[in-house]
């Protein structure tokens, strides 16, 4: 038996071993009926609210999405066929609808379990301070550039272990010692954490791992602007003819209740899409929540305060002794915002002293 396959003999004892002394361990705490503590707990937190981590759907019904690393590259020209193509994200595609029941902006994704998502307060952050609330343009970029210099990160890192491999090249003279410089710092960091075996440097594979991971969850994060991702209902949808699970985006935002809805959108509304304009004021009449824009919010105020002032005159009516004055109100001074409401009782404080 040559030294190669005592290696192997030796390796599956091993993994044996470490294997049953597992099960043995787990077993007295109920395994397999226990299956420990769940990777990301369920429900509400302890303050009540939802749970506002990465992962917020998890089921062990769901299956995994799995894209791999690096994605296929399909070429569109003679020269990414000589060279190659540039992998791309593969992002999970959100597939918007408008119904006068859920409104204009749902939309739903297909459910896998691998799916990350921003926490709730990182998702309000960048729709309220960074107005990152239905253009996501930018996101879609930024998100695209960090998985390029991940995969492009990861092969100079393949391309520094091929030299390490390779006894008659000097890594450390010109033009390989750029390609050093790039990669040895990692190396350093690692090289206290992750001892050698039988004298194989293992930094440059975990690396390699870890560089995977992170493109695999770029292409598996999802953006869920307007929305915040707790709000996803999940749900089953008929998708290519089979009933498939999926996380529905659905009603007005929670972000177009706790803060003013942007201007932009509500301009828009008002000028290309009066048919959303009129939705959200008759579904949501009760809610106290602003959807005109500020600009006719203005001209109104305006125009409010302009007929007002000629209209004093004739609410206000005193006896002729002067000793009681009596107020007659006008149907039109009902329907003035509030601010005309004030200045009216304001006038009328006045005259009564």
């Amino acid at each position: 038996m040559v030294l190669r396959d005592k290696l192997i003999v030796l390796r599956q004892a091993f993994f044996d071993k470490v294997s049953d002394m597992t099960i043995k361990f787990a077993t007295k705490f109920g395994y397999p009926e226990n299956k420990g503590m769940p990777l990301v707990p369920s429900g509400l937190g302890s303050d009540g609210q939802p749970y506002l981590g990465f992962r917020v759907y998890d089921s062990d019904m769901l299956s995994a999405r799995n894209v791999p690393f690096p994605p296929p590259p399909t070429a569109e020209n003679l020269l990414q066929v000589v060279f190659g193509a540039v992998p791309t994200v593969q992002p999970l595609d959100r597939l918007f609808y408008e119904s006068k029941t859920d409104g204009y902006y749902s939309f739903y994704i297909e459910n896998y379990k691998n799916l990350f998502f921003f926490p709730n307060w990182f998702s309000e952050f960048l729709q309220i301070q960074l107005n990152f609330c239905i253009d996501i343009t930018l996101l879609e970029v930024f998100r695209e550039v960090l998985f390029l210099s991940i995969v492009g990160f990861g092969e100079i890192v393949s391309f520094r272990i091929l030299l390490s491999w390779i006894i008659s090249i000097n890594p450390y003279t010109l033009p390989w010692n750029y390609f050093i410089a790039l990669v040895d710092w990692t190396e350093e960091s690692l090289i206290g954490l992750v001892p050698s075996i039988i004298g194989v440097n293992l930094s440059g594979p975990i690396l390699l791992t870890v560089l995977g991971k992170c493109a695999d969850s770029l292409n598996n994060l999802v953006f869920t602007m307007p929305y915040l991702p707790s709000e996803g209902d999940p749900t089953t949808a008929l998708i290519n003819g089979e009933m498939r699970d999926v996380l529905a985006f659905r009603y007005l935002p929670i972000l177009w209740y706790k803060y003013p809805i942007p201007n932009e959108i509500r301009q828009y509304w008002y000028t290309e899409r009066p048919d959303i304009l009129k939705y959200m004021q008759k579904a949501y009449k009760n809610v106290d929540i602003q959807f005109l824009p500020d600009e006719i919010i203005d001209q109104i105020k305006s125009n409010s305060i302009k007929e007002i002032v000629p209209q004093i005159s004739q609410v206000i009516e005193v006896s002729n002794d002067f000793s009681s004055p009596i107020l007659i109100a006008d149907s039109t001074i009902n329907s003035l915002s509030d601010f005309t409401n004030y200045f009216i009782n304001l006038t009328k404080n006045i005259l009564t002293f």
